[in-house]
């Protein structure tokens, strides 16, 4: 609706994961870099947290799109499967042949794929997304997959991603022996002010924009009601780019921001902007309206005027002009009140 307003050639602020979009903080670039190191040196099993809405699936289809070519991965998404589900679903996205029987079965297919890509010079990763809804009986079931090694190496590298309940989960003395195993932890802070709007107008110039049409003080308010979390500045500046095109502005102030706030916390219609966009419409029209009437008004006096003292002009004017200006009046009126 508003790309080619802002002469944007895709929407910059789309809640998908897409690493083309992807803005690296400090934070976020050394644990891109501690994930990098952990498969490449087969360090075990990593942990990656953070707040909801913090990047941590951007930053892993990043690894992904980068190591591709060089790792095999399976990504799991549903975290809520039980583990032979999950094991039924890392079978096809590795790419094995389901041999469709006991859990023992599955376990022998995924070993020999895991010898056979050792064997041919390729590493393996399986990652689990929103791990904190894992039960303990899971997660203990996952570390065993570790147990899938050589005399030298690990055949397979497991990354846990999810929110900072992963991590209280891992202190339960059940999953002592879990904890153990975690050679890498990296964690996600929120962004500050500055990065916000470093990561706006990143986003922004991906999508194709020539400037940045967020003000300084619409930032800070964004910033604000953000508190840092890259998924919820998406979603307000998304609403601030329809919301300044409904009032046909190419400057999003505080104004627009506190609207697009309105509409995410009380569920304000979006119709606000449409009649705003509308109420600029009629605002233009009844310029035009006043300009025409003052045209007829001006046109009447001159021709008034160069009829005095010719009775029969003024006459003739009367005939002539009285009608079609009668009908312009009429439409004018008509018109305003559309």
């Amino acid at each position: 609706m508003y790309l080619k307003f802002f002469g944007l050639s895709e929407k910059p602020f789309e809640l998908t994961p897409d690493p083309r979009f992807l803005f690296l903080t400090p934070g976020h670039r050394e644990a891109l870099a501690q994930l990098t190191y952990g498969v490449q040196e087969q360090k075990g099993f990593i942990l990656i947290t953070g707040e909801v809405g913090t990047g941590k699936t951007t930053l892993l289809r990043t690894l992904v799109h980068r190591l591709d070519g060089q790792v095999d991965f399976a990504y799991i998404t549903n975290s809520t499967l039980p583990f032979d589900q999950i094991l039924e679903y890392a079978l096809a996205d590795f790419g094995v042949e389901d041999p469709r029987g006991s859990r023992a079965q599955r376990l022998m297919a995924l070993n020999r794929f895991f010898i056979e890509q050792r064997r041919a010079g390729r590493k393996t990763v399986l990652i689990i997304d929103e791990a904190q809804n894992l039960s303990t009986a899971t997660l203990e079931q996952i570390r065993l997959l570790s147990n899938f090694e050589t005399t030298s190496e690990k055949l397979v590298q497991i990354i846990l991603a999810g929110q900072p309940e992963l991590h209280a989960k891992l202190q339960l003395s059940e999953l002592r022996q879990l904890k153990q195993r975690i050679g890498l932890r990296c964690k996600l802070e929120p962004m500050s002010e500055e990065q916000i709007e470093q990561y706006i107008v990143s986003h922004l110039r991906v999508a194709g924009a020539r400037h940045q049409p967020f003000t300084p003080s619409a930032i800070r308010r964004i910033a604000r009601y953000s508190r840092g979390i890259p998924r919820v500045v998406n979603i307000v500046c998304d609403h601030c780019l329809l919301g300044a095109y409904a009032n046909q502005t190419r400057e999003i102030d505080a104004e627009i921001v506190r609207r697009a706030i309105t509409y995410l916390e009380e569920g304000e219609s979006r119709d606000g902007w449409k009649r705003s966009l509308r109420a600029g419409r009629r605002y233009s029209r009844r310029v035009l309206v006043a300009w025409s009437a003052g045209a007829v008004a001006a046109a009447a006096a001159a021709v008034g005027i160069s009829a005095s003292g010719y009775q029969s002009a003024l006459q003739a004017f009367s005939v002539t002009m009285g009608s079609p200006i009668g009908g312009v009046v009429r439409w004018l009126t008509h018109w305003w009140g559309s």
